[in-house]
């Protein structure tokens, strides 16, 4: 329980710095601690389903005498409790979907060595805790799951005085609790590895051939997207385009290209030939 309390308060914690305006040295701003929240989530739901399942199998090899009056009111209200979190949870996730957006776009500014960058971002709030959300959500409903096994397993050893229950509904519960919080871990570990988005996988390579057939486009160089939180992708490519290109026409349309793609945040540097 203490890990469980743990954990939720990682969840609680990165929600409020999630929040933190982005300053000169953290210049994306905080959102990815709900990242590290996720992570840290599923790493506690794992460390619990392993102890959990650590405890159980000594108790198989040697069940204990289990007193099930007191573990079945205990696991009862324990549910309930989980039940009313799990509601309230809902609840004011369904609220809390309003977003929030800011974008500012720097001007094209062209150097004495013929290049041109441009850069453009909105950050949307709308999915930002998203991950968090899910950790917490996973953290309420092992602990729902542990209520519910903890019950059937105590009417088995009230009716049938089956010692072995108990530890068969653990093992049961550590199991699930690791199968649920796989993705979870998952997840969080390619956005910290800044692993492509999946989502984008199939629709950026459409993107770069609509951007090599702008006109003046020669080449897509070092092209990189990543995700910066839930849902807020940015991404970075060197485009070599001729010496007659029009750099605002690229800029614009490769900007336009990649938000269609939901890309929110892309900054475009031009190489210009020297033929």
């Amino acid at each position: 329980m203490f890990f469980d309390c743990t954990g939720l308060l990682a969840g609680l914690a990165a929600s409020v710095i999630t929040k933190w305006r982005a300053n000169d040295k953290f210049s994306f701003g905080y959102v990815r601690a709900e990242v590290l929240a996720g992570f840290v989530n599923g790493l506690f739901l794992v460390f619990i389903a392993f102890f959990i399942l650590s405890e159980a199998v000594e108790r198989a090899i040697e069940p204990p005498e289990v007193k099930h009056e007191r573990l079945f009111m205990v696991s009862f209200l324990g549910l309930l409790v989980n039940l009313i979190g799990i509601y309230a949870f809902q609840h004011a996730h369904a609220h809390s979907h309003g977003g929030s957006s800011h974008g500012h776009s720097h001007s094209n500014h062209n150097h004495s060595h013929d290049h041109s960058h441009s850069h453009s971002h909105s950050s949307g709030s709308s999915g930002q805790s998203q991950i968090i959300m899910k950790g917490v959500l996973l953290h309420i409903i092992a602990d729902t799951l542990g209520s519910v096994g903890v019950i059937i397993s105590s009417l088995l050893v009230q009716h049938f005085g089956w010692m072995r229950a108990d530890p068969i509904c653990s093992i049961f519960i550590a199991i699930l609790i690791v199968i649920s919080v796989m993705p979870l871990i998952k997840e969080s570990v390619m956005i910290l590895m800044q692993r492509q988005p999946v989502s984008l996988d199939d629709m950026l390579p459409q993107c770069y051939q609509k951007v090599m057939q702008l006109a003046g486009v020669y080449s897509i160089q070092e092209p990189h997207f990543w995700t910066l939180c839930s849902e807020n992708y940015v991404g970075a490519l060197k485009l070599e385009v001729s010496k007659a290109a029009d750099p605002k026409y690229i800029v614009s349309h490769t900007h336009m290209i990649f938000a269609s793609a939901g890309v929110r945040q892309l900054y475009v540097q031009l190489d210009f030939a020297a033929m």
